[in-house]
């Protein structure tokens, strides 16, 4: 099989499986234990949260571990806008974009429900947030913005640096951003870069599945959204998955040290998967290609087609990809990505992303370039109703 769906999940590590395994048999004890077995599991755990931190440029000490990157997503939203609206009595303003992971957007959405005010910031059509609408919805009474780091579905790089001055220079305002696509593709350095809260997930970078962590800031207040015995600073009560927490450390260490060498490879063959599907395929638009991007992410729009069948014939090919995140795969609704992008409904039906990682070859692309032109010219041959219109589609709105 040639896998290339990285931004849904990766292979977890040989160095992190075998980090992990005396934490599941010998080293077993709960890290809150005062005996031999616990506090060897506690060391364990603290040796990981230093990892975790100088992977992403933090101190230990402003290290959360959750149980993956929602988990992360949903303290900084629902910790961060309580706290801040408890502490300011106006406060209930939220700032998000149209192209957020559904975490954070359904976050946002059930913030709404408890009386918040949310603002959904539009994007360009390659993706990119429009920083005149967030320096215009800024107000007294906004607690916190949410911009991602990088987007899961077309790999846009989001001007994080501009947002954060922006929104510094119009509110006291805490900001988060979804880092979990971001740690391994850019170097990441979140002492330097400023932001309040920034969410990883482990399984996106060589580590296990249920593992995940919330960078929050010091002197950064959250309200706990689990209540229970005080683990992780009272932030996220409930016994560590210490296996697992230090099989992230280890995967965000070997990521985070292979960035620069890594970016340039998988950049690489990004450009040259791209450039064969367009050359070899008729009616496809490139999503994101005039932005910033994660280097391994290629996706694309490809006219006539049905996502779902166009999967369904590469799995028969021996191809695994995806149609949109991985989240939503199941879904016959177009990406919310791609409509906010100003993608027409029938063409974002169509989308195909590639991701590329740590084990991707050239021959795996070339596999792609190989299998993918005959799939497609037999799906348009089998569905030639499908709309090839180029009717234009309404602009990206933003939704208070």
């Amino acid at each position: 099989m040639r896998y290339l769906d990285y931004a849904a999940t990766t292979p977890v590590l040989d160095e992190v499986v075998e980090a992990m395994l005396p934490y599941l048999r010998g080293t077993f004890g709960n890290p809150s234990s005062v005996y031999g077995v616990g506090r060897d599991a506690k060391k364990g755990l603290e040796e990981a949260r230093e990892r975790m931190a100088a992977a992403a440029g933090a101190v230990p000490s402003e290290i959360v571990f959750t149980a993956g990157g929602t988990e992360a997503d949903n303290l900084a939203l629902k910790g961060g806008a309580f706290r801040a609206r408890s502490m300011r009595r106006n406060g209930n303003h939220i700032i998000t974009t149209a192209v957020e992971h559904h975490a954070v957007l359904h976050s946002a959405e059930w913030l709404e429900k408890q009386g918040f005010r949310v603002t959904f910031l539009p994007v360009d059509a390659e993706g990119v947030v429009d920083l005149d609408a967030l320096a215009s919805a800024l107000g007294p009474e906004t607690v916190l913005v949410s911009i991602m780091l990088a987007n899961n579905e077309v790999g846009t790089l989001q001007p994080l640096e501009q947002a954060l001055r922006i929104t510094r220079e119009g509110s006291r305002a805490l900001f988060h951003t979804d880092a979990v696509q971001a740690l391994g593709k850019v170097v990441l350095n979140l002492e330097e870069l400023g932001v309040d809260m920034a969410s990883f997930a482990a399984h996106k970078v060589g580590g296990p599945k249920g593992s995940g962590a919330l960078y929050v800031r010091r002197k950064t207040a959250l309200e706990p959204v689990l209540h229970g015995g005080g683990q992780e600073r009272d932030l996220r009560s409930g016994t560590p998955n210490v296996a697992g927490i230090v099989g992230m450390a280890v995967a965000a260490e070997i990521a985070a040290g292979e960035v620069p060498e890594e970016a340039a490879r998988l950049s690489q063959l990004r450009d040259r998967l791209q450039e064969g599907i367009l050359a070899a395929i008729g009616g496809v638009k490139v999503n994101g290609a005039g932005a910033a991007r994660v280097p391994g992410t290629v996706n694309v729009c490809i006219d006539g087609v049905e996502g779902e069948s166009l999967l369904l014939m590469l799995d028969a090919r021996g191809i695994a990809a995806s149609s949109g995140s991985a989240c939503t795969s199941g879904s016959l609704e177009p990406s919310h990505v791609l409509m906010a992008m100003g993608v027409r409904p029938e063409l974002a039906h169509g989308s195909l992303r590639l991701s590329l990682g740590r084990a991707t070859t050239a021959e795996d692309v070339d596999a792609v370039l190989e299998v993918l032109p005959p799939v497609v010219e037999r799906l348009r041959s089998i569905a030639p109703s499908l709309s090839r219109k180029a009717t234009p589609a309404p602009a990206a709105v933003a939704r208070r």
